[in-house]
């Protein structure tokens, strides 16, 4: 035992003594070992900084209360889940009464009532509305809440200023503050509302720091806003109440109290509970619906999956570049290892020399690298936190974890100095004293173990697509197949040997040299393919992605049309402003005013509730309904396929704001309808109709529903609800004529003869040219300058980022491809110096050198770069086969409940050809020119080494 140790202490001393030696060499091993390991001790850092204790996040949620409690507004009581996260009415929500209560008036005594006595509570209320900025108007979250509270102490940070106390104070988030060019001291005066608040102070969220938020004292903000608005006619500010709770006697609120409260149909946070959580037999909601249901099931393992993934492949690529370097090492130690052997030591010295060299090199790695880890993460904390949109709950460092991925760092140095001790100790202590080689011939063993892998790996992928196992197999099955590749590589590389036959001096050597030196060309060329084969695949996996979401794309408008609208109904007034500033700002060619149907006065809401409004409802024909939708519609898989192929029960696949417009044949010109019958029947004052199902006799029938109480029985009883009724003669459109959301358009003259209250709502556009970017910004900023909530849409069609991606998956690719291969060509040019100095000493020009080292490196990188573009191929199509047959399956299923589309999911398998050239041709041509303008063009002429 003692021998064992010395030995080994021996052997340390020596690796790091050739460490110092060769700093180059060592610096070059220990970079590329401490650069996984930086961003595998940067990420756990960073991720257990992030990731939230459940005392810190029930902090960040409700402060210093002991709960967060909601009515649920279902009117019955409830199951909910330990952390709040889910809830369900008892029974499922098909069980809930068909009317729920309304919301009580007295909030807080309801509230109070579905806790014990004693309970205390804190309002926290919150709603939208849009202020004036430095800008113009900016959306943004109104609040009211009690700061001064105890309970409410740690919801908030306060960064500069002091808490509002009074009325006509405000508090502003730094993120609200940022975006509209006010500061402390400033005054902000919300849209509708003729108070001016004083911003007195700027805090954060730290769970949410990118929150445009406004909060103020209790009564001061939403209340008189929302009277303020209604005064004006407008919408009002509907706030969402939330309670802060504390339990009397502070013993907080146990599962039991959660679940009496549920009962009385309250939500119920509990601190308590979230840290003492209670047996999934004890929830009631997981014996309604179960847990998995709820939040999913499997993703963790999938997560866990690709994480492991991701660092096996980045271990492999570092033993495969870090291993020739190791064995260039021992190559120009070899005196020194013959010397060890002629002195006594045997073969298991020899390798415990290279071994430790391995190890040296790897504890050097992982204490730099989790040096730069750590200081990395603390200077990167704000950008992180940003990212993230939260703050770190504290600066959170496991030691245990830091020593395992110090072990991982020791592990990939070990790993990739075992074929070079292997290769070193099987030396002759004579071949090692007089620097001869000897014949090295390749394992046989090996190329039938990549075959093997590489049907085996194929199999399971391919079993992965057609069983249903998920993508997880499929991704194992797809590596199982790369790593026999790389086992394959030797074997490769000396058939691509045989090409250099037909190749002239320079190239031809280079090939003889990669050949010859397998065991330094073989780990770099497999490592390119690694890196390749990857970039493949997901460059593949994108780009078949992308034909996918571009032929599933549905567009709002034709290409190149615009649409204009207002937001606000009680806007109406600024329209005709609005579409002047639209024709002023924009190359309008043709301009399509419409206006909307408003039952009641101008500035209802299309589907506005609100007292003296109503809505105007086309209505179908019974006998032309989608059976499918019925209420108490129950019908067999083959019922449902059959009836969704009928006409009645095809949906539309657009969406507009306003489904029934008033306006003229321009909009048919800007929708391009050129339909002579459909522009005719509208010019001399015709409705036209877009959809069939609504057109009983050529009319179509429009009821006026003002009393919203019945409306809601007619509906639970399948009826259509009582109101006036409006009945106008239409046109049908032909089936071709796509009006992108419109169903129906009335002309003016048909809209007022009616006693219809019209309101313009704003326009259609096409444009002569397009509309330039610093054209639309003016635009915006004309609409903020006039104080209107207007905005405009122009149809681009599909902006997928394929290219993009592409680009940057290439340039990854390159940047890698170019590194391995660069590394493989200076450890050449250092195994090979001999030879470079032969070439001199016999009269070969300067630039052979320089030539020499080119093809050395496009050697590697077009070698890497072949069995990689043919590694990534099959990852990518497994992967996409298993989303075809997990979308058919939905589809089927949609198809059996009466839902789906009328069309097989389309999922192409499409190869991104650009992406391929760039890899085969512009990545070994710019490796191999980097490497010959790096290269001196002469050497130093050293004296003839005597064997």
């Amino acid at each position: 035992m003692k021998s064992w140790y010395h030995s080994w202490i021996a052997a340390i001393r020596i690796a790091r003594r050739d460490a110092w030696r060769a700093k180059g060499r060592s610096l070059l091993v220990l970079a590329m070992i401490a650069l996984p390991i930086v961003g595998v001790s940067g990420a756990d850092l960073a991720l257990r900084s992030a990731e939230l204790s459940t005392e810190q996040a029930m902090h960040r949620l409700m402060g210093a209360a002991d709960a967060v409690v909601k009515t649920s507004n279902l009117g019955t009581a409830i199951y909910q889940t330990p952390d709040g996260e889910h809830y369900e009415p008892v029974g499922g929500f098909d069980a809930r009464p068909p009317r729920p209560d309304k919301p009580p008036t007295d909030l807080a005594g309801a509230t109070r009532a579905a806790l014990p006595p004693g309970t205390e509570l804190v309002r926290d209320s919150s709603g939208h509305g849009r202020v004036r900025t430095a800008y113009g108007l900016l959306d943004t979250q109104l609040r009211e809440l009690d700061l001064a509270h105890p309970m409410v102490r740690g919801l908030i940070t306060l960064d500069r200023g002091q808490l509002p106390r009074a009325a006509g104070e405000v508090i502003a988030s730094q993120a609200f503050l940022k975006e509209s060019g006010l500061f402390v001291g400033s005054g902000v005066t919300p849209r509708g509302s003729k108070i001016t608040y004083k911003i007195v102070g700027a805090y954060e969220e730290p769970s949410n720091l990118s929150n445009l938020q406004l909060i103020a004292p209790p009564g001061t903000l939403l209340a008189p806003l929302d009277q303020a608005l209604q005064a004006a006619g407008m919408t009002g500010v509907t706030p969402d109440d939330t309670f802060l709770a504390k339990a009397p006697g502070g013993a907080g609120f146990t599962w039991n109290t959660v679940k009496e409260a549920n009962a009385k149909g309250a939500q119920l946070v509990s601190r308590a509970v979230a840290l003492d959580p209670p047996a999934d037999s004890e929830v009631p909601l997981y014996q309604q619906t179960p847990k998995e249901r709820l939040y999913g099931n499997g993703s963790r393992a999938t997560e866990l999956a690709i994480l492991a993934t991701v660092v096996g492949l980045a271990m492999l690529e570092v033993c495969l570049l870090a291993g020739p370097a190791f064995a260039v090492g021992a190559r120009r130690s070899r005196r020194q290892l013959g010397l060890v052997g002629a002195n006594g030591g045997d073969r298991r010295h020899i390798r415990a020399i290279v071994l430790s060299g391995g190890l040296v090199i790897g504890v050097a790695a992982a204490v730099v690298g989790i040096a730069i880890g750590i200081a990395l993460t603390l200077g990167l904390q704000p950008w992180l936190e940003e990212q993230v949109n939260r703050r770190f709950g504290s600066f959170d460092i496991r030691p245990l974890e830091l020593l395992a991925v110090a072990a991982l760092a020791v592990l990939i140095g070990l790993l990739a100095a075992i074929a070079p001790a292997v290769t070193a100790s099987r030396q002759t202590v004579l071949a090692s004293l007089t620097g001869r080689r000897g014949i090295r011939r390749s394992s046989r063993v090996l190329p039938v173990i990549g075959l093997i892998a590489i049907g085996a790996g194929a199999s399971i992928a391919l079993y992965g697509t057609v069983s249903g196992m998920g993508f997880v197999v499929v991704a194992g099955g797809s590596a199982l197949a790369e790593l026999g590749l790389v086992a394959l590589t030797p074997v490769l590389v000396g058939l691509f040997g045989r090409m250099g036959r037909w190749l002239p001096l320079s190239p031809r050597l280079a090939l003889r040299d990669a050949v010859r030196n397998r065991g330094r060309t073989a780990p770099a060329v497999a490592a390119v393919l690694a890196a390749v084969a990857g970039t493949v695949a997901v460059a593949t996996y994108q780009h078949s992605r992308e034909v996918q979401e571009r032929q599933n794309y549905v567009a709002e408008l034709p290409d190149g049309v615009g649409r204009l609208n207002l937001n606000e109904a009680a806007g109406w007034r600024d329209v005709p402003a609005v579409r002047d500033a639209l024709s002023r700002g924009l190359p309008v060619a043709v301009r399509a005013d419409i206006a909307r149907v408003a039952v009641g006065r101008a500035d209802c809401e299309s589907y506005s509730r609100a007292p003296g409004c109503g809505q105007a409802e086309i209505l179908v024909p019974k006998e032309q309904r989608c059976p499918l939708y019925a209420r108490d519609a129950d019908f067999s898989p083959a019922k449902a396929r059959e009836l969704r192929k009928d006409w009645r029960c095809k949906q539309s696949t657009h969406f507009a704001p306003e489904s029934t417009v008033v306006a003229d044949e321009k909009l048919l010109t800007t929708l391009g309808i050129t339909d002579p019958a459909t522009v005719k029947a509208l010019r001399e004052g015709t409705a036209v109709s877009f959809d069939k199902r609504q057109v009983k006799d050529g009319k179509v029938t429009m009821r006026l529903v003002t009393d919203f109480e019945k409306a809601e029985e007619a509906s639970l009883r399948d009826e259509d609800p009582p109101g006036q009724d409006k009945v106008f003669a239409v046109h049908q459109a032909p089936e071709s004529a796509e009006a992108y959301g419109i169903r129906l358009i009335l002309p003016e003259s048909v809209a007022k003869s009616a006693g219809l209250v019209v309101a313009p709502v704003g326009s259609y556009f096409t444009l002569d040219g397009t509309a330039t970017s610093e054209q639309r910004q003016r635009l915006e900023g004309e609409f903020d300058r006039m104080g209107v909530d207007a905005a405009f849409y122009i149809e681009r069609g599909h902006q997928g980022d394929d290219a993009m991606m592409l680009l940057i998956l290439s340039v990854f690719a390159g940047l890698v491809t170019i590194g391995a291969a660069g590394i493989a060509t200076g450890l050449a040019q250092a195994d090979a110096e001999g030879d470079l100095k032969t070439l001199a000493a016999v009269g070969a020009p300067p630039r052979v050198r320089r030539t020499l080292s080119g093809f050395q490196c496009g050697v590697v990188a077009a070698m890497g770069v072949v069995l990689g573009s043919a590694a990534g191929v099959l990852p990518a199509i497994g992967l996409r086969l298993t989303e075809r047959r997990e979308q058919q399956r939905f589809y089927e299923e949609g198809l059996n409940s009466g839902f789906g589309g009328d069309s097989m999911p389309f999922v192409p398998i499409v190869i991104p050809w650009e992406t391929f050239a760039q890899l085969l041709i512009v990545v070994p041509l710019g490796a191999a020119l980097l490497a010959a303008l790096v290269t001196r063009s002469s050497g130093a002429l050293a004296r003839r080494a005597t064997g």
